[in-house]
């Protein structure tokens, strides 16, 4: 009985991670099209790159927080 539990847990543990990978690229897409969406509405050229940036950092500590809860 613990060898399938024991088998289990690495998968868990990609799918867990692979899916934080997901998010990721979700959070920094979304910051992407608001800087877009904002540089074009206020006639600006530089709040797509930071708020892009702002959405790698924010990403970044999420899928670090993510990660050490899943090895813990």
């Amino acid at each position: 009985m613990k060898q399938k539990n024991t088998q289990k847990k690495p998968l868990n543990k990609a799918i867990q991670l692979s899916g934080a990978g997901l998010q990721m690229g979700l959070t920094i897409y979304l910051g992407f099209l608001l800087g877009e969406w904002l540089d074009k509405k206020f006639t600006t050229t530089f709040l797509t790159a930071t708020i892009t940036l702002i959405a790698v950092f924010i990403a970044t500590y999420a899928l670090i927080k993510q990660a050490n809860k899943i090895n813990d």
